[in-house]
């Protein structure tokens, strides 16, 4: 039997698309990339899916800030299919770039079908961003993430720890208020989040890279079905991604720590 469809949007600047429709096929799913453009012209196409994912890459070029001309095409293009897709139980993944589109459309952590507490946020605004790093400066290194032990996201294992590669100059989640960094925590919507890591794992810098709020790596909303996260879960599908797996005793043939997401993504549609 097939597996489920996953809908890949692609956009000029966009360049970890391939990369995740690997990975949705090792876990049996049918993974198709289209351009946003085309989505445009036919944003009822959406339905024919069951996860909608938003890769990494520098869509439009990381112009005006990471992710906004995409979230503004997509707001426009989907501003009457995508609520309809979500309110279905349907999944949205964002990946690095992809996690910046979902902040900058307001759909993380809180959107109309997963609306914030009463009295958190004003209607219509958006409720959190990712941007610049802080320090400044690109980070291109291996990290390592602890999923909340109660968190509702679908996408991760509650508990687990994952090593993953990050490759980002605006991965620094921050709230509009006080209140909602509260809701969040309140809620468990921190579904990731960045520790301290094995002692090969420490050399090349702090724990948190990007000056994140609360070290927050990931978000999801109170259904889970909504997720976003900085580090690329693609780029460690086998052991041999990882640049310790030789030291470490690990098989050619053994699966790495990002492949577990998109296999639990997978369970939650079937």
């Amino acid at each position: 039997m097939a597996g489920e469809r996953i809908l890949i949007v692609r956009a000029p600047g966009t360049n970890c698309d391939r990369e995740a429709a690997f990975a949705w096929e090792t876990v049996g799913c049918r993974a198709e990339r289209v351009h946003i453009a085309a989505l445009a012209e036919r944003p009822e196409m959406l339905h024919e899916y069951a996860l909608l994912t938003l890769p990494g890459g520098f869509s439009y070029g990381d112009d005006v800030a990471a992710g906004r001309i995409m979230a503004a095409h997509l707001e426009r293009a989907l501003a009457d299919e995508l609520p309809r897709f979500i309110a279905a139980g349907k999944l949205v993944f964002g990946i690095c770039n992809g996690f910046q589109v979902l902040a900058k459309m307001g759909l993380l952590p809180f959107h109309a079908a997963s609306p914030a507490p009463a009295g958190v946020t004003a209607e219509g605004r958006q409720s959190c961003t990712v941007t610049f790093n802080e320090p400044a400066g690109f980070q291109d290194r291996w990290i390592t993430l602890s999923a909340g032990a109660n968190t509702p996201c679908v996408f991760v294992e509650p508990g687990r720890s994952y090593e993953m590669p990050i490759a980002h100059g605006e991965g620094r989640v921050l709230f509009a208020t006080e209140a909602i960094r509260r809701a969040v925590a309140d809620q468990r919507l921190a579904a990731l989040q960045y520790v301290e890591g094995a002692p090969d794992m420490r050399a090349e810098g702090p724990a948190n890279p990007n000056g994140s709020t609360d070290a927050i790596a990931g978000l999801c909303d109170a259904t889970g079905r909504v997720f976003g996260l900085m580090p690329h879960p693609e780029r460690h599908i086998v052991a041999t991604q990882h640049p310790c797996w030789t030291s470490r005793g690990r098989k050619a043939d053994a699966p790495g720590d990002g492949i577990a997401i998109f296999q639990r993504a997978a369970a939650a549609l079937r």
